[in-house]
């Protein structure tokens, strides 16, 4: 076993820790290292949906305008590699061991960190190892004890907040909405995009405590559609014509415009963005795993889909962008999301249905998913690996392939399609 898989096994054993929120054993390891997280300026998104894409959009901007950019995402899709990224090349592998034997050797906390915590400190190392000029840093889970609020950001971002992970983050969405919010500080700005006049209110509120302005799309900017991609923002300084997102989905529009609400403040900050670049930059993001085309004949399309906002959303592009498509879903979902209703949401866009199963402990067995799309469909095949899933869809499905209910099955998806040369 080569270093770089010997390191890999033992940062995923790091998983049997499960999830500790709190941020006392990541400050013990930075305060060791250095406190790299100190040393750039960052961009800090939270919420339920969009945070990669925006992240992603908001990184191809700024590299663009010509600064060093790190980027801090998560689950990656293929390789771990892709989590930390340096203008937008993933970190070498040599990188990854060196980073944990730095990052497993600090800290003196009473527990060992958690694989979230480990990975995170790794980033924000490298950052600075890199000498970055900025790094956009997404949240892994909530925000006020998440691991990567022991930054100071530039600009803190929520998307958007829906119920999810009740178990660590609160049983209502008023609940979510302040731990989601804990990533707003002392007197700095956060572009908002929710929508519930209850999550509206708890953001508001720790806004005011905080001292931070509040940029809140459908009050001081917006987008609004103009064709496929294409729409107008409306913002806070500034209004532009005609700008597309290279990614699809009418959510993408959304995204776009809290994008660039972020490049506005970024301006104000006096970064050199100028119009041209924010154009580019926008236009030439790709998200893998979100409506990804990995084929067009036969067509698949790759979404991680993997809450009920993503099913709904793509549901929606389903129905109106394929709607003369007969379409097969494959589908695998975790147990700790609503199933029911994501299924429900997918299989009244789609014909016929591949359940199955993607590695990890959390995944739902095709069996308890088969009770729920009996009543939408009833063309149902279980097979409960991934790829040979994809292989069954390739070999049978009449029409369109969309692979989707969980990012680890899109990634799985993708390393079978890579295998199969398609």
């Amino acid at each position: 076993m080569n270093d770089y898989s010997d390191c890999l096994n033992r940062m995923f054993n790091l998983r049997r820790f499960g999830i500790k929120l709190g941020l006392d054993t990541i400050g013990s390891i930075l305060n060791d290292l250095g406190n790299p997280q100190n040393k750039f300026a960052t961009i800090h998104i939270a919420g339920t949906n969009g945070k990669g894409s925006i992240a992603s959009a908001l990184s191809e901007i700024l590299i663009k305008a010509g600064y060093k950019t790190g980027l801090y995402t998560s689950p990656h899709l293929v390789k771990f590699n892709e989590r930390i990224k340096v203008n937008n090349v993933d970190i070498t592998d040599e990188r990854v061991v060196a980073l944990y034997e730095a990052v497993s050797s600090s800290g003196d906390s009473e527990r060992e960190a958690t694989f979230f915590e480990a990975t995170t400190a790794m980033a924000l190392y490298e950052f600075s190892n890199q000498n970055v000029d900025i790094a956009i840093i997404e949240t892994g889970m909530g925000g006020r004890l998440d691991a990567t609020n022991i930054l100071n950001p530039a600009i803190s971002v929520i998307t958007n907040i829906s119920v999810e992970h009740q178990a660590y983050l609160g049983d209502t969405i008023e609940e979510i909405a302040f731990e989601k919010g804990g990533i707003i500080k002392e007197n700095t700005p956060v572009v908002v995009g929710t929508r519930q006049d209850s999550v509206n209110e708890v953001i508001k509120k720790i806004a005011k405590e905080k001292n931070a302005t509040l940029y809140h799309m459908g009050l001081n900017f917006e987008s609004i559609k103009q064709s496929t991609q294409i729409f107008k923002y409306n913002g806070i300084n500034s209004n532009w014509e005609d700008f597309k997102t290279g990614l699809s989905g009418d959510h993408q529009i959304d995204n776009s415009a809290l994008t660039l609400a972020t490049c506005e403040l970024l301006i104000e900050k006096g970064y050199k963005l100028n119009e041209e670049d924010i154009r580019f930059g926008l236009l030439n993001n790709k998200w893998p795993g979100r409506l990804e085309v990995v084929s067009e004949a036969p067509l698949i399309i790759l979404d991680g889909a993997h809450n009920d906002n993503a099913a709904f959303e793509l549901a929606n592009f389903l129905k109106n962008d394929l709607k003369d498509r007969h379409i097969t879903l494959v589908v695998g979902i975790l147990d700790d999301k609503s199933y029911s209703s994501m299924l429900a949401s997918l299989l009244e866009a789609c014909d016929s249905v591949i359940l199955t199963q993607p590695v990890i402990e959390r995944s739902l067995p095709p069996e308890s998913l088969k009770p729920f799309a009996e009543k939408y469909v009833n063309d149902i095949v279980m097979i409960k690996s991934v790829s040979e899933a994809v292989d069954y869809a390739i070999k049978n499905a009449k029409d369109a392939i969309c692979i989707a209910g969980s990012l680890y099955v899109a990634g799985e998806a993708k390393i079978a399609l890579m295998e199969m040369e398609i």
